[in-house]
């Protein structure tokens, strides 16, 4: 009888991980749709594509080498044990640091590859509109297969950053963390797109051309979110029904941080700084969604959405990074912010199963800075190894084959330049931002 119980649960646990895969693979259209959305017509097809790409290089990059550099042990700094799980060779005894509770390895890689790609889709948005298609698609490799897999190996994988501490539930720090400080890097390389400051370095807008595939787009992430949080219990419990309650929480509050600081700062409800409070909100939410309440993802979520449009302005009119959705602010600030609140909001408790065990108990509930501590040294590490590993790959890029295309392509459109093709052949382009 004991033995059917627990293969009865093993089967649902997989079940239930493989269909949160399913929800976080959804995500890719989200992406797909934001930031083509934020794109100018003349570059949909080539974000479109992009986003498209880089699905299947980054899927084929952590199969063959980023999974195991990621779980594989040996090391508290990578996956030392590596050769012996290439392309997913191997079984579970090669990754010591995953405890399976019984769920197959490829269910466990097929959620970990949905996670990965998420990494590596940050980039595109960030450097949309003047970066080579073959540029972004070789770096998209090497975040898959290298720069995310490392830092995760030190968290997830059971390395040092774990040992220290270092709780990140869901990906905060590991994946958002990483995207958007490894988009940081890419944007100070290439540069801002042509026509985006002024010789006084002054910002001109440069408008996106539909906000309803914007809005449609968030949407969708939303929804995936709720699979990139409940997922990471590796199994079903009453408890996914707190995590995607504080994840609904976190992105609520966060739209409507964004809406009171958009309103105060500009004088208008600015569509764009909501979803991207939205997206900040959710950001925010990954590291602690299962180890806070409520009550406390609902102040989570609304300082990310009140950061996440300071951030913007900041970058845009201070410091000259052109980013033309906001991903650096979104996923790099907010990914520090949430990874930073679950040393402050965590509740140092548990109630499921999962991979990784709970934190302590946060600074304003007792805890003093006994988890604080380490999750400001984990955003130190991870936010250093990312900025420099990714700065260093671009600036070869741009050294070797280049990483923008030519003024005349970025001026005329990446969709014909790059792709041969338009997103919307038979319409009249009226004219649309700058350029």
């Amino acid at each position: 009888m004991e033995e059917n119980v627990y293969n009865i649960k093993t089967l649902l646990d997989t079940a239930w991980l493989i269909l949160m895969s399913l929800l976080v693979f959804s995500m890719n259209s989200g992406f797909s749709m934001l930031e083509a959305g934020f794109c100018r017509t003349k570059n949909v097809v080539n974000m479109l594509v992009k986003n498209l790409c880089v699905v299947f290089i980054s899927s084929i990059a952590y199969w063959a080498i980023g999974f195991p550099l990621m779980f594989s042990s040996g090391s508290e700094y990578f996956g030392a044990n590596v050769l012996n799980g290439l392309f997913l060779s191997g079984n579970l005894l090669n990754y010591s640091s995953i405890n399976s509770n019984g769920i197959p390895l490829e269910a466990i890689f097929l959620f970990q590859m949905v996670f990965a790609t998420t990494s590596a889709t940050i980039i595109s948005g960030a450097v949309a509109e003047r970066a080579k298609f073959l540029t972004l698609l070789i770096f998209a490799f090497f975040m898959t297969s290298f720069i995310y897999p490392v830092c995760g190996h030190w968290i997830l994988g059971k390395g040092f950053l774990y040992d220290l501490g270092v709780r990140d539930f869901a990906g905060s720090l590991m994946i958002h963390t990483v995207g958007g400080v490894s988009a940081l890097a890419a944007v100070i390389v290439m540069g801002p797109r042509v026509g985006k400051y002024n010789r006084d370095l002054t910002p001109n807008a440069i408008i996106g051309h539909s906000l309803p595939m914007i809005t449609l787009g968030v949407f969708i992430l939303w929804l995936g979110w709720f699979g990139f949080n409940m997922g990471c219990t590796y199994g079903f419990s009453a408890a996914c029904a707190h995590i995607a309650l504080c994840t609904n929480a976190c992105a609520v509050s966060g739209g409507l941080g964004a809406l009171l600081v958009s309103y105060i700062l500009q004088r208008k409800s600015d569509l764009s700084m909501i979803i991207n409070g939205i997206l900040g909100g959710l950001v925010s939410s990954t590291a602690s969604c299962a180890f806070v309440s409520i009550t406390s993802a609902y102040v989570i979520g609304f300082i990310a959405g009140c950061i996440v449009v300071i951030s913007i302005m900041l970058f845009d009119r201070f410091f000259h990074t052109d980013d033309p959705i906001g991903a650096i602010s979104v996923h790099g600030v907010c990914g520090i912010w949430g990874t930073i609140a679950l040393g402050l909001f965590s509740s140092g408790e548990t109630l499921f199963f999962t991979n990784i065990s709970p934190p302590k108990a946060g600074l304003f509930f007792g805890g003093k800075l006994e988890q604080l501590i380490p999750q400001l040294i984990g955003v130190v590490a991870v936010a250093s190894w990312a900025f420099i590993v990714s700065f260093a790959i671009w600036f070869v890029l741009r050294k070797t084959i280049g990483i923008r295309v030519s003024q005349k392509i970025e001026v005329d459109g990446l969709d014909i330049g790059e792709h041969g093709m338009d997103a919307y052949p038979g319409f009249v382009n009226s004219g649309e931002g700058i350029l």
